[in-house]
């Protein structure tokens, strides 16, 4: 069930109807509601694969009750382990199992060592990798004694399935929010009305924005051999804004939907093409992972402290196992390679460096960052490493139809784009970047809170195009359901 499908408007309105005006007198009722809404919701893709769900919620609740009531490092450390296998091991098998088959093959026939063998035919269940580490960090934190344990398995199970971040995130911390699952929760309209807000920014870009430049890159990256020069670099650059708008969309309709049901979700995204190095960027961006791998991984393995050495082996093993963790493919482990890379050159240089800057200074900053993302998103998007290679020899080839317009407007017929679909494109990413401008500014956010004529006019006209772009286009999966 998509967030951006009929199926769902329907679903949600029901549920919400149930919620505040049927249920809402018992707490438990509601969460009970949640709970079922959310095992409905995960199980209209596949419902086989919510066995998983629920083994793993049996097995973190009752392990985060037997770590916290052990005094013995030993059994606690043990209990643990259990729930790391049980977790990593569920996420091993459905994501990398076929993989590491693979890789193990393709490396014994480099020394002429070649065995026949067969790949399982698994299913990667939706989410897999997103509810496994929010029930990871519970049992975590409850072995550091960063939290207790919940007593409350209706509202565990809930916190683990809650539909809204179930498949694509935020990655909940248990801290945040399992206690909202506790308290009594009364409809807040300006809590419904921020939420109202993102929802319909989450569909813009998602259905406005991402889908109508997933064409376009889809054409190029699926097939790269069929194009060189320019249509490689506007595929390249639309990813960027495509997979932004994708993934922070569905962050924002996950958000805001939340808030319809009085919860509160973490910000998942902060305009993170403004950010002035690699370094910023990944304060920005996806920021639900890149604090659970810092709090998990990063300064497990002795985060800043050491030599510098030490210190830079410690985040290129975070961006390898970041890497690692969005997809089961090499292109993957080089796109976080890469990141690990200049983030250790940037920390590197950062003591020496001018903190003084300028607006010249910071937009050179900007483009700087916003190129290393785009080299990296090649290897992200594309299908494996030698396609990657190929896209970035070809990016500046094929130089004699950089001057021709009819034949630039050829290639991108042959995409199924006219020239007015490129327009359109690019007219919505200029929109897009003025919202994020706006999203940025106290200045702007006033001016439109004052007008509410203005206000109006930038939710309908949002409404419209989504409505336009919904009927045109079938509705598409969000990127990282993949993951």
């Amino acid at each position: 069930m998509l967030f951006n499908s009929l199926e769902f408007i329907l679903f949600f309105l029901i549920v919400f109807i149930l919620y505040w005006f049927v249920l809402h007198k018992k707490l438990k009722h509601q969460n009970l509601l949640l709970l079922a809404s959310s095992y409905l919701f995960y199980g209209w893709w596949d419902w086989r694969f919510l066995s998983l769900i629920i083994i793993s919620s049996v097995v973190d609740y009752y392990l985060g009750i037997k770590i916290f009531q052990s005094n013995n490092d030993k059994i606690r450390k043990k209990l643990l382990f259990i729930s790391l296998a049980v977790n990593l091991g569920f996420l091993g098998f459905f994501k990398y199992c076929n993989f590491f088959i693979d890789s193990f093959v393709n490396l014994l026939a480099q020394f002429n060592f070649n065995i026949d063998t067969y790949t399982l035919n698994i299913i990667l269940p939706v989410g897999i990798s997103f509810y496994t580490f929010q029930t990871l960090s519970y049992s975590i934190d409850i072995y550091k004694r960063k939290m207790e344990p919940t007593r409350d398995a209706i509202s565990f199970f809930t916190f683990v399935a809650f539909f809204p971040q179930l498949v694509a995130g935020p990655i909940e911390r248990a801290k945040n929010l399992l206690p909202q699952f506790s308290k009594k929760r009364e409809f807040n309209y300006q809590l419904a009305r921020s939420g109202g807000r993102l929802v319909l920014l989450g569909f813009f870009k998602k259905i406005v924005v991402a889908d109508s430049l997933a064409v376009l890159v889809n054409a190029v990256y699926n097939d790269p051999e069929g194009y060189a020069g320019i249509p490689m670099i506007v595929a390249t650059v639309f990813f960027a804004f495509q997979i932004y708008c994708d993934f922070s969309g569905y962050s924002d309709i996950a958000i805001g939907i939340s808030r319809f049901l009085g919860f509160n979700l973490m910000t998942n995204f902060r305009t993170p093409y403004f950010s002035k190095s690699l370094t910023d960027f990944w304060r920005r961006w996806h920021i639900s992972l890149s604090t659970w791998f810092k709090d998990y991984v990063y300064i497990p393995l002795g985060g800043s402290r050491g030599t510098s050495f030490r210190v830079g082996m410690n985040l290129f093993i975070t961006f390898l196992v970041s890497g690692l963790w969005h997809g089961a493919n090499w292109t993957f482990v080089a796109w976080g390679a890469i990141h690990g890379i200049i983030l250790i050159i940037e920390k590197h240089f950062s003591k020496s460096v001018n903190r003084k800057s300028n607006l010249f200074t910071r937009a050179i900053s900007m483009i700087y960052t916003f190129l290393i993302v785009c080299f990296a998103w090649i290897f992200f998007r594309s299908n494996s490493i030698s396609d990657a290679f190929y896209i970035i020899n070809n990016m500046f080839s094929d130089s004699a139809q950089w001057s021709d317009f009819l034949a630039i407007s050829l290639k991108f017929r042959g995409m199924g784009l006219t020239i007015l679909d490129l327009v359109y494109s690019v007219v919505f990413i200029f929109m897009l970047i003025t919202i994020e401008i706006g999203i940025k500014s106290l200045k702007i956010k006033k001016l439109i809170g004052d007008y509410n004529t203005l206000r109006w006019a930038i939710y309908l006209s949002m409404l419209f195009l989504i409505i336009f772009s919904f009927t045109k286009n079938s509705a598409a999966n969000f990127i990282y359901f993949q993951f």
